[in-house]
């Protein structure tokens, strides 16, 4: 296989997954206060994160850092023109990652519910925001013939992406619920079983109309995407019915499927091109177009053939030492 076309798979693979393990973090961080009634339940529901949330958020930085080395012309367009919205993603993760490990911090009810509020709204606008730019990427943002960004901030809030963002939003929010189900017990293991149902109807009527869309907006797709797109809608179509069943284990693994083959299927509708110019088609940023030469990918794979796989075991053994669920203290 090509080396530039491999790139392109790693990078899609790397979103996929940030989206599968970040996104059930995003999903709890948003419902924690909804779900969570006392301060005692609240503080479980973060719990249920706790040991995953900073891993699974570095696959959102290698993702970055390889589109910078693997396709820098890319890497370079996308960054100027979705500046200000990457700056109001970055605001949204530092908010939440400092509620994560300030709230505990103070001794009033004021502290913590300002604290919560904070990781909630980080939670909510970081993957709304990361998904209007995916989107942008295949509905297309106005790119000169120099590859220069030559649009507003405004033309970034295209429709298919802010459609984009809101689906993705949703999924995080059923697989938060889902993991929250599964993960917790009690109550909160209860409320969120039940706040899955409501979601998960939500989330699959979605991602039918964003399917159904991006077809639309990208043309003739290939057979990978409209096989990804079959996957998604399956694996939402079971996901709302494990929900309904009790199966919490199938229900959150379903869930899953659906958020990863949503994000596949939009980089597999994307390709051979890595940015869509609406000024013209000449315009189009290609995967051909934009990647590094070929010394560079050939000593990126020989890093990422040795690397990826230690970071894939250390996850895989994090996951697996803070396997049990998580209930709350026992009242003396």
């Amino acid at each position: 296989m090509d080396l530039q076309v491999l790139w392109f798979i790693v990078i899609a693979v790397l979103w996929t997954g940030f989206f599968i393990l970040e996104g059930f973090d995003f999903g709890v961080g948003a419902l924690h206060a909804l779900i969570g009634r006392s301060e005692i339940e609240r503080r479980v529901a973060i719990n249920s994160i706790g040991p995953f949330w900073d891993g699974n958020e570095v696959w959102l930085i290698v993702g970055g850092a390889a589109i910078f080395a693997a396709f820098p012309a890319w890497y370079a367009t996308m960054f100027s023109g979705l500046y200000l919205a990457l700056v109001l993603i970055l605001a949204a993760l530092m908010i939440r990652g400092t509620a994560f490990e300030y709230r505990g911090k103070g001794k009033t009810q004021r502290w913590r519910s300002n604290w919560s509020r904070g990781l909630a709204v980080g939670s909510v606008l970081a993957p709304l925001l990361i998904g209007v730019g995916l989107g942008d990427l295949l509905a297309g943002l106005p790119i000169g013939a120099d590859q220069e960004y030559t649009g507003t901030f405004w033309n970034v809030l295209t429709p298919y992406g802010l459609a984009t963002g809101v689906t993705l939003l949703v999924l995080c929010l059923m697989h938060g619920s889902t993991f929250l189900a599964l993960k917790t017990t009690d109550e909160v293991s209860r409320r969120s079983e039940a706040l899955a149902r409501p979601l998960s109807l939500a989330a699959l009527t979605l991602v039918v109309i964003w399917g159904i869309w991006t077809g639309i907006v990208g043309g003739s797709n290939s057979p990978v995407a409209l096989a990804l797109q079959a996957l998604m809608v399956v694996g939402a179509i079971v996901a709302a019915v494990r929900v309904r069943t009790g199966n919490q284990g199938q229900a959150f693994a379903a869930s899953a499927v659906t958020i990863g083959a949503a994000v596949a299927s939009l980089f597999a509708s994307l390709y051979p091109n890595v940015m869509v110019s609406s000024t013209a088609a000449a315009n189009n940023l290609t995967v051909a177009g934009t990647a590094s030469g070929d010394y560079a990918l050939k000593i990126m794979s020989i890093v990422a053939v040795v690397l990826f796989p230690v970071v894939l075991i250390y996850q895989g053994w994090t996951y697996h030492v803070f396997r049990k669920r998580v209930s709350a203290p026992a009242q003396s």
